[in-house]
């Protein structure tokens, strides 16, 4: 029960910095809320993207609910319990960190006209995707804290949503946007790990 009330609270504090508290801030500086949320034609692997990230927000939520409310999981030793505990709070953690790194380029999706500073600094030194990292982090760790099949569905969600999201949506506008300096910072930093998924030249369009 204490597993399932942790995941609970730290998923629906995340949710709330992350995409309420985090908009206010910016609204109040620069009277933009950061939320980019034009349509997608239904269908599309955008569109899918979208999809999956937003089911996976709330199957993540839903999880330690669902627990709290009987749903059986599997049993697992206080060890793996612990350190679903350690990866949500950090994955909460590095999230906070990662947006406030972004400053006034922090953006809830994408506009093709808008052109935002390419923010390479703080953990962005790390990968190129610091907040999908994090959000990963907590999906795994919410699953450790209570393994149900609900968990399992979120964190599965959230991996193929956030592969389609900067694949498809943001890699092609950052590198139209950013040309060559994106390019430079995409074959030195990994996608959502260090040193892995590093873009080739090929890949990046050069020579």
């Amino acid at each position: 029960m204490t597993a399932a009330w942790f995941a609970l609270a730290a998923n629906l504090t995340g949710a709330l910095y992350a995409f309420g508290v985090r908009s206010y801030l910016a609204w109040r500086a620069t009277r933009d809320t950061g939320m980019r949320l034009g349509s997608q034609p239904p269908g599309s692997l955008a569109w899918w993207a979208r999809v999956l990230f937003v089911g996976a927000l709330v199957l993540l939520l839903a999880a330690p609910v669902a627990a709290l409310a009987g749903l059986p999981g599997l049993a697992v030793p206080a060890a793996v319990t612990v350190a679903g505990a350690v990866l949500t709070a950090a994955g909460t953690v590095m999230v906070v960190l990662a947006q406030l790194t972004m400053g006034s380029s922090w953006r809830v999706g994408v506009d093709p006209a808008e052109r935002t500073d390419l923010v390479v600094g703080g953990l962005f030194r790390f990968c190129r995707n610091p907040i999908f990292t994090a959000m990963g982090m907590t999906a795994a760790g919410t699953l450790l804290l209570v393994p149900n099949l609900v968990s399992g569905a979120g964190l599965v969600a959230l991996l193929v949503g956030v592969q389609l999201q900067v694949r498809v949506v943001e890699e092609p506008y950052l590198l139209g946007t950013h040309g060559a300096a994106y390019r430079r910072y995409a074959a030195r930093t990994g996608r959502f790990l260090p040193l892995v998924g590093r873009l080739k030249a090929a890949a990046l369009g050069e020579a």
